[in-house]
């Protein structure tokens, strides 16, 4: 956990979407709580460890990639609730801004405006004797910052220009100043791939590539040049956040139909996500299903391939569905809750079908003779970096939009081959002759098979 002398941190990691939240302790049995998720169990948990009561909850900033778990924490623990006065909020919240200042037991938190990832942005300094801690959010992060483009096109330089000054005010801290951010690698809110969770001012002023650059015209380039594609579900759950998400107690049970029921509900518009491992799922699976393996990351695919607010039926194996059902939650899907499992489907007789899963060497000979072309779906950055020799590249995102390559036969990889079974099914649905690399690019490179840099 990230630490001084006098003040530390519970760092309360989601693995799923990159982001981290925090439980801090301030003294005389209270805690505050920073960008809490939607499922504050372990918020909870943490605080009954350590003997300490929960007296707020600070948010900074209107988060586009998960739902906010303030409402929730707030209910549990009967927190006062703090988030910027510019995000009007629609729920009874204490609204705040820039320079304002809260003694909690025996700390003192400042409220520091950090506009650029979003206009509203705050990040938190906080003091307790000669310790600092600053929580950032989405402004200075592990090894750069978050993006700027999830408010609108119109606004992305208009931000990225804030973000400039948003991380030069607070690179003016100390350098022994610990640097607690939300955002991190593997968040699509990120422009870093950065893995550590924590730093200090002084390590970012010394390694973080943003920090280094002088002039705000080249940042923004900098900046901007490292934004990728991200879930689509990103565009609705501002909105959902700024008036206030349902409680998940309100919220339905998971429910298991019958194959008939989850059938109709097709019929009806519904998507059928099979979520379960890859390989079963490419052997045979349910016609027309789309495959998102359940997987830390089966949030952000879901959100991606699935509009905001479209029925799913969820294809499980029974020992799935609880994390099913959390992680579809904490990106707002809420009316993910009907399931079957695969046998239900098969046993009453209802259509199925498969997918062709290739080892390397069978993929470079089909490849190398002509009769099957490699299709690279991992971002762009992803390709420019490490490909297969050929390969041609069409962004997984760009396939959910609807996009296809025009070739007669592909086989879909990706780094592990997860990614790319999503868009194999959905290629597979528009009638393309497809096969999926198993293992991905890395059991390529296991294979001793050549790449291209």
């Amino acid at each position: 956990m990230p630490m001084t002398a006098d003040l530390e941190a519970h760092p309360i990691s989601d693995e799923a979407l990159g982001n981290t939240s925090y439980l801090i302790p301030c003294g005389q049995g209270l805690a505050f709580s920073v960008d809490p998720r939607r499922d504050v169990d372990e918020h909870l948990a943490t605080a009954a460890r350590l003997g300490v009561r929960i007296a707020a909850i600070f948010e900074t900033h209107l988060h586009a990639d998960f739902v906010s778990g303030s409402l929730e924490l707030q209910r549990a623990s009967g927190a006062e609730l703090y988030g910027a006065a510019e995000a009007r909020l629609g729920f009874p919240h204490r609204p705040i801004s820039s320079s304002d200042r809260f003694r909690i037991g025996e700390v003192e938190v400042e409220v520091i405006g950090t506009p650029g990832h979003t206009p509203e942005h705050l990040s938190y300094l906080v003091t307790n004797g000669a310790s600092k801690s600053v929580f950032s959010g989405g402004s200075l992060i592990v090894g750069g910052a978050a993006r700027t483009d999830l408010t609108g096109s119109d606004r992305t330089e208009e931000l990225a220009r804030a973000q400039y000054a948003s991380l030069r005010l607070l690179a003016s801290f100390p350098d022994e100043t610990v640097l607690c951010p939300t955002h991190g690698g593997g968040s699509f809110c990120s422009a870093t791939r950065a893995r550590s969770v924590t730093s200090t001012i002084g390590q970012e002023r010394a390694s973080n590539p943003l920090l280094d650059v002088k002039d705000e015209a080249a940042f923004v380039d900098l900046l901007l040049a490292g934004f990728g594609s991200y879930p689509t579900y990103f565009q609705r759950l501002r909105d959902v956040n700024r008036s206030g998400p349902k409680l998940l107690s309100d919220l339905p049970d998971a429910t298991r139909i019958s194959p008939r029921d989850a059938q109709r509900a097709v019929e009806r518009g519904a998507w059928l996500i099979d979520a379960r491992p890859v390989s079963a799922w490419a052997s045979t699976h349910p016609k027309g299903s789309v495959s998102i393996e359940l997987r830390p990351a089966f949030a952000s695919y879901l959100g991606w391939v699935v509009p905001f607010g479209a029925p799913v039926v969820l294809v499980l194996e029974r020992d799935q569905v609880d994390e099913a059902h959390r992680l579809s939650r904490r990106i707002g899907y809420d009316n993910v809750s009907q399931w079957l499992t695969f046998e239900d489907w098969r046993d009453a007789g209802l259509p199925t079908s498969s997918i062709e899963s290739i080892e390397p060497e069978e993929a470079a000979e089909r490849s190398r003779n002509g009769s099957a072309a490699l299709l690279d779906i991992r971002q762009r950055a992803e390709h420019a970096t490490t490909h297969l020799p050929g390969a041609l590249h069409l962004e997984l995102g760009d396939i959910i939009d609807g996009k296809t390559p025009e070739t007669s036969e592909v086989i879909t990889y990706c780094g592990h081959g997860e990614r790319s079974a999503t868009a194999a099914s959905l290629l597979a649905r528009r009638g393309v002759h497809v096969a999926n690399l198993a293992g991905g690019l890395g059991a390529w490179r296991d294979a001793g098979l050549p790449v291209e840099k």
